[in-house]
């Protein structure tokens, strides 16, 4: 369990998660990315988001 950066909900985080994998917070949809350390911590970033330009 961890902690929503942007509304502070519970995030429950999968037993099989890998660093990297991008969760969602049910509640307010804001997007992580789950960055896990060699001793099993997890803490979240927010995930980036690449915008589409449409060639502009």
């Amino acid at each position: 369990m961890t902690n929503c950066l942007e509304c502070d909900q519970e995030i429950r985080v999968p037993n099989d998660a890998i660093d990297g994998e991008i969760i969602t917070c049910g509640d307010c949809g804001s997007s992580f990315e789950l960055q896990i350390s060699e001793d099993g911590v997890v803490t979240l970033r927010q995930a980036e988001t690449v915008g589409e330009d449409w060639g502009e």
